[in-house]
């Protein structure tokens, strides 16, 4: 795992429940979570958005592959 604040490429805010960078329904908060996409980057999400994005977001695999990032 890598620090957010260390690593600028990669999203610091939550990507919402549905993984697309840039989505107006991005939240803005902290990310708190990195759940495993199949053939997609990792998606980057608050406590909020982690069941919804479970459920909603591209790729995810099953079972889901969640790390806690902070």
């Amino acid at each position: 795992m890598t620090d957010p604040a260390r690593d600028p490429g990669r999203a610091t805010s939550c990507q919402g429940p549905y993984g697309t960078e840039g989505d107006p329904a991005d939240c803005g908060d902290p990310v708190r979570f990195e759940v495993a996409r199949h053939r997609r980057p990792p998606l980057r999400v608050c406590p909020v958005h982690l069941g919804p994005a479970l459920l909603l977001a591209d790729g995810v695999l099953w079972p889901p592959g969640i790390s806690l990032i902070r």
